[in-house]
């Protein structure tokens, strides 16, 4: 734990890794706003036959209606929360079960060239985390703290 903290504190104060944070947050943000915008307007995410798996999987989820509003309120709500300095840690909290299930989601049913964006997106999303890991750390001793 202690190598971790070095490293964050030695790259913590470097403007290139700043500038690099502020980069990845704004991708991040703008890859979860046009699908979430979708979601939460009711719209189909594809327009893929049922007859392919992958469609198939989006009319399913499409079908299911509140929840689909809810996935694209959760994902304008992350990218909303990344960007703003005061809550972009809660943002890359809340970012992790959701690109983590899109990221199985696409391994799973054999999305073509999709895993290797979501791959990313979660390694960005990782990176976000370890950026914020002096506060991260603080939440996760006061949970386990007698």
């Amino acid at each position: 734990m202690q190598i971790l903290e070095k490293f964050h504190a030695k790259i913590y104060d470097l403007n290139i890794f700043k500038l690099f944070t502020w980069g990845t947050r704004i991708l991040l943000a703008i890859a979860f706003i046009p699908s979430g915008l979708k979601k939460v307007l009711g719209q189909r995410f594809t327009i893929l036959n049922i007859d392919d798996p992958v469609g198939f999987f989006f009319e399913a989820l499409y079908r299911t209606g509140l929840y689909w509003n809810f996935l694209g309120f959760m994902q304008l709500l992350v990218a909303l929360l990344i960007l703003i300095p005061r809550t972009a840690t809660l943002g890359a909290i809340l970012c992790l079960p959701i690109i983590i299930n899109i990221f199985i989601i696409v391994v799973s049913m054999g999305f073509k060239g999709t895993p290797y964006i979501a791959g990313l997106m979660l390694i960005a999303n990782i990176y976000l985390l370890f950026w914020d890991f002096h506060k991260i750390s603080k939440i996760i001793n006061t949970l386990f703290e007698k």
